[in-house]
């Protein structure tokens, strides 16, 4: 009994020593007084500078704004979520996506990597002799593995083609895209055999921009094409027959604002070649004629109408056609204007 009591004892002693020298810790005054003032500051980012209302954020403007006076305190806010809305989970995780969107423009769609051809780091640092010859191997093999077959290359070398076109042409995204879908689709169904790649994709833009209604001349097809114009036509005639392409004649009235841009005309020239080209739909002139020669006709026409100056030469420079077809097509809109038959 004695050792059992011994024992006992001896535990609580060296229970009291422990407790004796680790004693409960407390917070000291200055965290106390730091944790104060990290609350006060806190408290007052969520107030106004001004009358002291709650702040309140507006993420569809990007600004924080008071509630109370309406005093707005940051703009042009960090939006980090995504551009697009969710209404379940499923939806969600189907638009979801890290990068850059895949484009048809690409032979690849946008999905490889390209490496820079600068050599530098990062931090603009020029690299060195060994890391140059590195990162050159890197790109050879990078454009072997980008091109791997003859359709790889084929359809390179033609969207490059569709987007040199376009961008001389002044053409936008959306056509540059509608012509990649349709040389695409020319490739899969095997109609390029025969026939030249730069034909087929000026076949293509062409085609996408008479569908987008803003369409230009084969004349203008031609000047930056590295084909003819006779090879054009006929294999626009082609593409579309094979495809199925529901392609409208062009309207002379979609030409009209580019040749009143170009020639800086007012608008109420432009107002009065679009009624003189309505006039004749009428009338039945334009049957049979070139819409882009009507389209200029009719702002030569306009011009003489409301007074502005402008010569043959100048619209026959801009619309790419002669001086003779401006001259025989606005008498013939005129005509028709003062209800006269041709």
């Amino acid at each position: 009994m004695r050792i059992c009591v011994r024992e006992f004892s001896s535990v609580f002693t060296h229970t009291h020593n422990t407790m004796t020298e680790s004693p409960i810790r407390t917070r000291s005054g200055e965290q106390r007084e730091t944790e104060a003032d990290e609350s006060t500051t806190s408290d007052e980012r969520m107030r106004c500078p001004e009358c002291g209302g709650r702040l309140t954020s507006d993420a569809e403007h990007g600004e924080t704004v008071c509630e109370e006076c309406g005093l707005v305190v940051e703009e042009d806010e960090i939006d980090r979520g995504p551009e697009w809305r969710a209404f379940d989970s499923a939806e969600k995780n189907e638009k979801s996506r890290v990068g850059a969107p895949t484009t048809k423009m690409m032979h690849d769609q946008g999905l490889s990597t390209n490496i820079g051809w600068q050599d530098k780091d990062a931090y603009g640092k020029a690299l060195s002799s060994r890391q140059r010859q590195k990162m050159q191997r890197l790109r050879t093999w990078n454009e072997r593995f980008r091109t791997r077959d003859s359709k790889e290359r084929n359809l390179k070398q033609a969207l490059g083609e569709v987007d040199r076109m376009a961008s001389a042409l002044g053409l936008p995204e959306n056509v540059r895209e509608t012509a990649s879908v349709i040389y695409r689709r020319a490739l899969e169904e095997d109609l390029l055999p025969g026939r030249s790649i730069e034909g087929v994709a000026t076949a293509s833009l062409y085609a996408a921009a008479r569908q987008a209604g803003t369409p230009r001349s084969l004349d203008e097809l031609t000047a930056v094409s590295r084909v003819e114009k006779a090879e054009i036509a006929r294999t626009y005639r082609y593409v579309i027959r094979e495809l199925g392409l529901e392609i409208q004649p062009a309207d002379p009235v979609s030409y009209v604002p580019r040749f009143a841009s170009d020639l800086e005309l007012s608008e109420e020239t432009e107002r009065t070649a679009r009624r003189l080209l309505e006039t004749a739909k009428e009338e039945g002139v334009h049957s049979g004629k070139s819409p882009v020669g009507l389209a200029a006709a009719a702002v030569y026409a306009a011009a003489l109408l409301t007074n502005e100056k402008v010569t043959q030469n100048e619209v026959s420079e801009v619309a790419n056609i002669s001086e003779v077809t401006i001259r025989n097509r606005y008498h013939e809109l005129l005509e028709a204007e003062e209800g006269t038959p041709a």
